[in-house]
């Protein structure tokens, strides 16, 4: 059975929040004296995602993009 893949669209903001809770969160586990593997792996991802432009329509019909 093939894993579930999910995406996550952020705008620039956001993505700047995520990596900075990120860091956090690996600054915390380091000076606990945990792996932070799994943290590394997510701020890989999330620098490396692809960005992709997305039109997004309001209820009242004007268009953001």
């Amino acid at each position: 059975m093939r894993e579930k893949k999910n995406h996550l669209y952020v705008d620039s903001q956001e993505r700047s929040i995520l990596l900075h809770s990120l860091v956090e969160l690996k600054n915390q586990l380091i000076q606990q004296g945990r792996y932070t593997d799994c943290v590394d792996e997510l701020i890989f991802k999330v620098v490396h995602a692809p960005i992709k432009k997305l039109r997004v329509e309001l209820a009242g019909g004007s268009d953001v993009r």
